[in-house]
């Protein structure tokens, strides 16, 4: 459980950061924010419950009305923050995207937000290396890589996640950090 209160930790900073694309774009839609506030609820100490799955369910469903590709991308990551609880340990690839997905849409956001600027998706990226743990980059390294895929989301994340292992690769190996961080503390790093 505290690998998975990790894993959500650094989804759910990720999906912090463009909840407002969403909010905006959708006033009045409490689905997004209710997914990472359940979220928080299990990073915190909370047992993983169906309020993790409800709200990363409605969330999803948030992102598939969302009127543009970044409101989606946001609502997306909310849901994401809400379902890390519950990433499973069979090593499928398509399990680093629940890892990896919120921080490459992120990324995805800042282009569109810069008119596609791929150097502001390259930037955004490096902040989420920063916040990586040793943690988080064992247990992505217990999965097998992400693929390239054919959407700039799926590019980047594979970008992502091949950097991280890489970096692993090239640094000794870490123990224990990336502890839960509380509502209210500063949970930008």
């Amino acid at each position: 459980m505290d690998e998975l209160r990790i894993v959500a930790r650094y989804v759910v900073l990720h999906a912090e950061d463009v909840l407002p694309v969403y909010e905006q774009a959708v006033p009045g839609d409490p689905r997004p924010r209710a997914a990472i506030d359940a979220a928080w609820t299990f990073i915190n100490g909370a047992n993983r419950t169906n309020l993790q799955g409800v709200t990363s369910l409605d969330a999803h469903r948030a992102a598939r009305s969302a009127p543009s590709e970044a409101a989606r991308l946001a609502a997306r990551s909310a849901g994401d923050a809400a379902s890390a609880a519950y990433l499973h340990p069979i090593a499928q690839a398509g399990q680093v995207g629940h890892i990896l997905r919120a921080a490459a849409s992120a990324a995805r956001i800042g282009e569109l937000q810069a008119g596609g600027d791929p150097a502001i998706g390259e930037a955004l990226l490096e902040r989420s290396r920063h916040r990586a743990t040793p943690v988080l980059i064992d247990v992505l390294r217990r999965y097998p890589p992400a693929p390239g895929g054919s959407n700039r989301v799926a590019r980047l994340m594979s970008a992502l996640d091949h950097s991280l292992r890489q970096a692993a690769d090239r640094s000794p190996r870490h123990t224990a950090g990336g502890g839960a961080d509380t509502r209210g503390k500063d949970r930008t790093s």
